[in-house]
């Protein structure tokens, strides 16, 4: 036995199985040809980040095929940030958007899947196995340096000019003998477990990246941490273990990590293992005062997962809005596959930006938009009721008190070819439907321009001698036409856009009076639809007001 094997031993004494022993546990996947295995995971040290589902998303649509598996791993092994319903925070986040793993974590106790643990606080004796083989093989060493030893060699590289870090001549526990560190471990000293890097400056890593294409570095030299004093590993060596162990084929994450590359590369080598494919996405990025900036998870709300939640955005309507930002033309394969699920898209990540695609929050209004008018009335009443239930009493007291009536508002104009697209998110649906309700409905009455308010309590007091609620829309619109002419309009458009000096207005002005007297809007779904929906009572109620407003 070698003094690199008593080393290891005195290290790990109660470690007893082999890296080899872990390959027939984790044997490789019974993949096809092309399938993928990819990973989302995060850190359950704070909220989901606009780009954490980004990036989720990503590794979603890499491994669509059937028999591609994408996975939640639990990167736990920072716990002195861990915060305590993170997982719960992420696992209902995934839930939210309809984002469904293959297999991992399913539970802050629970997973599925025959690669777990699938948190890797519960792999401790994993990493510690893998790390004695590299002690074995010389390729990692016991680090005995405190705290305050780092800050100082830290200092004096500062000083002297030095690349700062700990490697080569700086790292003064590289070439301890055995002996040497026999006896500071048997003395109880507190260690690390550091890799002694074969790195050399003068030689590149080269990678092909599969957004941002070659990427060339200097080799890694530093002898980075392994393994905490407490034996926990880093994310360097965690992720490695893992992604080898769980045979990822691409690791999708964002690209503040390729000036880890060289360390990742350089694990991998000195493990044994190939290293799997790596796709790094750039930020998304947000116009400030005419300036491209990343999205801030401090300044900018929309930045939270929990914005989108809060202001009831539709899910779907969030997603899509993503996919666009992944490969721009996924709109149009969406408008060539509107019925297609969206997973069916055929994602490329050649096609994503190397420079970080922007957030318009007005295009995700107009995907909302559209997602919401192709709805079903049952369909916007339930997701209304659901998001209001936690963020609206009112409005949910307003809803469930008559159903049908509510059902009712949402269903004029939406099952026809075009239907409308007034509703943005859940949280819109409150003024949307403000008018149908006397206690969200206080009316200003703007008119329009060229009528005036005599003018606009003539109109409405002959309206309503002839209003009938169980007339027919075209009976309903030829009786307005009918008032036009003993009032100064015209019933043709027409004629009126071709000799205006000789009338008030046309139709249409005369319609906007009673939809302002009945809505306090001069924009609204079919008209006809609305008055039968209020019924005779409240609208001759309302033309009392309005009229009696106008004559104030």
């Amino acid at each position: 036995m070698n003094d690199f094997e008593k080393l290891a031993d005195l290290l790990f004494p109660d470690i007893d199985k082999t890296p080899a022993d872990y390959e027939d546990i984790y044997p490789l996947r019974n993949l096809s040809e092309g399938a993928k295995v990819t990973r989302f995971a995060p850190s359950p040290t704070g909220y989901m980040h606009i780009g954490n589902l980004f990036s989720c998303l990503i590794d979603r649509l890499a491994a669509a095929t059937e028999d591609s598996v994408f996975f939640l791993r639990i990167e736990d092994t920072d716990k002195k940030r861990e915060v305590h319903d993170a997982i719960d925070k992420i696992l209902s986040g995934l839930a939210a958007f309809g984002i469904s793993p293959t297999e991992g974590a399913t539970g802050k106790d629970s997973e599925k899947g025959a690669y777990g643990p699938y948190k890797q606080s519960l792999r401790k004796d994993i990493y510690q196995c893998f790390a004695k083989d590299l002690v074995k093989k010389g390729f990692a060493y016991p680090c005995f340096c405190t705290e305050e030893e780092i800050s100082a060699l830290r200092e004096a590289q500062e000083k002297s000019g030095d690349n700062p870090g700990y490697y080569g001549k700086f790292a003064a526990c590289r070439n301890l003998t055995l002996s040497e560190q026999e006896e500071k471990i048997k003395a109880g000293l507190p260690y690390t477990v550091r890799l002694r890097s074969d790195g050399d400056e003068s030689r590149r890593i080269v990678v092909e990246d599969l957004i941002k294409g070659k990427i060339e570095m200097p080799e890694n030299i530093q002898d980075i941490v392994l393994l905490k004093t407490d034996g926990i590993p880093t994310y360097h060596f965690a992720h490695a273990v893992d992604d080898h162990l769980m045979r990822t084929t691409h690791v999708v994450r964002g690209d503040e990590w390729i000036s880890s590359l060289p360390v990742h590369i350089q694990l991998f080598k000195l493990l044994g293992y190939k290293a799997p494919k790596f796709a790094h996405i750039s930020p998304i990025m947000k116009l400030d005062n005419g300036n491209k900036r990343k999205l801030s998870k401090r300044k900018d709300p929309e930045a939270s997962v929990s914005f989108y939640a809060e202001q009831g955005y539709p899910a779907d309507g969030v997603v899509e809005y993503l996919m666009t930002l992944a490969n721009s033309n996924f709109e149009d394969w969406r408008k060539a596959n509107p019925t297609l699920d969206k997973y069916a898209f055929p994602f490329s990540f050649k096609k994503m930006s190397t420079s970080g695609a922007l957030f318009d929050i007005l295009k995700l209004n107009d995907i909302c938009k559209n997602i919401i008018s192709l709805m079903s009335a049952d369909t916007v009443y339930e997701n209304t009721v659901n998001w209001a239930k936690d963020n609206d009493e009112e409005l949910y007291n307003l809803f469930t008190k008559d159903e049908a009536f509510a059902k009712g508002i949402l269903a004029i104009d939406r099952d026809v070819p075009k239907p409308r697209k007034d509703i943005v998110n859940w949280s819109g649906v409150k003024e949307y439907v403000s008018y149908f309700y006397n206690e969200l409905f206080a009316p200003a009455y703007a008119l329009p321009e060229n009528i005036n308010k005599e003018d606009a309590v003539k109109i409405i007091e002959a309206y309503k001698t002839s209003y009938d609620v169980n007339d027919e829309k075209d009976v309903w619109f030829n009786k307005i036409k009918e008032l036009c002419e003993p009032l100064g309009f015209t019933p043709n458009v027409k004629e009126y856009k071709k000799t205006p000096e000789l009338f008030k207005g046309h139709v249409g002005d005369v319609s906007t009076v009673i939809r302002v007297a009945l809505t306090d809007r001069t924009n609204t779904p079919d008209l006809c639809s609305i008055m039968k929906l209020l019924g005779t009572q409240e609208i001759m109620k309302r033309f009392d007001s309005f009229t009696a407003a106008m004559k104030g």
